[in-house]
Formats: C-alpha cells, sequence, structure tokens
C-alpha cells in the first residue's frame, strides 16, 4: 500500500467489566499484520480490572461514566484522531488482516463511509457455533435493513470515515442507553451517507445473544426500541421511498452528465 494513501485508522474499544475479554481484544489488535494507528479503549464505569488491562497494554483510556453503550461508544468515537474509525466490542478477537483490511477498502473505495462485517462465535457447543452465528447475524441484518432500507451497522465489527461521524454525532441517541447503538448510528448515517457489507473483515465473538433467553430477549427489545425511537419520520415505508428518490435522481443525474 502507498505511504502517501494510507488511511490511518483508530480502533475505538467499549468495555464495562469485561477485563478477560479485553485481553484477549487487545492481544490480538496488538498483532495485527498492519497495526492501527490507535486504540481507544472507553471504561463504562468498570468495576474489575478493565481499566488495568487496557493500560497495561499501552493504549489510550477514557473513561465514561454515563451509563449505557450509547455514550461510551460516542466517547470514543469524539475522541479518536485517526481518519477511519473501526469499532468492535470487547469481546471480539479480530482476525490478523483486520485493520489492514479496513485500510484498503477505505484507500480504495471514496464512495464509502461505512463497512460493517460479520462474526464467528469461539465459544459453545463447538457444532453449533456456525449456525448460531449465521442465524443471529441472518435474523439482525435481515431485520435491521427492512427498517433502513440499507445495510445496518454491527457493532462488533464496523468501521466508518471521521468525517462521517463528525456529521452525524449531534443527532445520534447517544444519551438513551436503551438505544441499540450501532443501529441508531446506521440511521443517522444511511441518510445521506453510504454503508456497506464487506466481507473478509474476520471477527469471533463470545456466544452471550444466546446464553440466556433474557440476553437475546434484551438485544432484540432494543432493536425494536430503537425503531420506535425513529418514528414517525424514519417510518420504515417513507425511508424507502426517500431511498428510492435519491437513488433515482442520483441515476438521472449521472446520465444527464454522461449526455
Amino acid at each position: 500500500m502507498d505511504p502517501q494513501n494510507r488511511p490511518t485508522v483508530s480502533v475505538v474499544v467499549p468495555v464495562k467489566d469485561d477485563a478477560a475479554e479485553l485481553d484477549a481484544c487487545l492481544h490480538a489488535l496488538r498483532h495485527q499484520t498492519e497495526p492501527a494507528d490507535e486504540i481507544i479503549v472507553v471504561d463504562n464505569a468498570s468495576e474489575d480490572a478493565s481499566a488495568r488491562v487496557a493500560q497495561a497494554h499501552g493504549v489510550t483510556v477514557i473513561r465514561c461514566d454515563e451509563p449505557g453503550i450509547p455514550a461510551a461508544s460516542s466517547a470514543g468515537y469524539d475522541a479518536v484522531r485517526g481518519e477511519i474509525i473501526a469499532r468492535l466490542d470487547a469481546d471480539g478477537v479480530p482476525d490478523p488482516t483486520w485493520v489492514a483490511t479496513i485500510r484498503t477498502v477505505f484507500r480504495d473505495r471514496p464512495d464509502i463511509d461505512a463497512i460493517t462485517g460479520g462474526a464467528r462465535f469461539f465459544d459453545g457447543p463447538p457444532r453449533l457455533r456456525g449456525p448460531l452465528a449465521w442465524m443471529y447475524l441472518a435474523a439482525y441484518h435481515v431485520a435491521a435493513a427492512s427498517a433502513l432500507g440499507h445495510p445496518s451497522l454491527f457493532g462488533s465489527n464496523f468501521a466508518m470515515r471521521a468525517d462521517a461521524w463528525r456529521s452525524v454525532r449531534g443527532s445520534v441517541h447517544r444519551h438513551d442507553p436503551r438505544v441499540h447503538d450501532d443501529f441508531d448510528l446506521a440511521y443517522h448515517l444511511g441518510r445521506e451517507h453510504r454503508i456497506r457489507y464487506r466481507s473478509g473483515l474476520g471477527m469471533r465473538i463470545a456466544v452471550r445473544p444466546f446464553r440466556s433467553a433474557r440476553s437475546f430477549a434484551v438485544r432484540f427489545g432494543r432493536g425494536f426500541y430503537t425503531v420506535a425511537r425513529h418514528m414517525p419520520g424514519d417510518f420504515p415505508p417513507m425511508r424507502w421511498a426517500r431511498r428510492i428518490a435519491t437513488r433515482w435522481g442520483g441515476a438521472r443525474a449521472r446520465g444527464r452528465y454522461a449526455g
């Protein structure tokens, strides 16, 4: 990669009481084929050793006492110095080429403002890891895309341009701990920016969504709440109609220019 066209990448990891998982996450980030330019851990008022683990890895640690992932994530995004913001959770273990792939995509695709990837489980019953991950992520992406009219973001594995974040940071629901933060962010980014799914962003995560019925229900409950939080302006049929009108107008403009 040409160093002159090499976008700088800042990784944001929100954490609350996940010291052991965070240690594995940061170890994987330190062993990337292309290291990140900056790693920011946002400690969301942890009561365990999460902050000390982050400090031991030599990364930047920010304290966010406001409860909720939306507040913690937003605090991290606000603090970055890089051109690209990469996001994963404390229980995420990225493949060695994760940062390099993100850099390449944003270098080669100036028309894309955010990308998201999938994940596979690293714990739980071995034979069920693949089917459970597929079921969980497929259900999320299908449901989210139906509401949004475009791909959503998966909080355990996505990246966006810092400029795109700055354009929406005043409108996201960062102070509402009940919203699904990455789903909410996709609502706001998708109005003016292009989000795309990208294969090759290898990520392993814990099987937490399936550890209990309550855990599963909480995640999907936050999704439904996030949809309701954006009513009536983002009522799904209205949002789809705006997206179609925007694409049709853009296609016609390109046709006139080509002619």
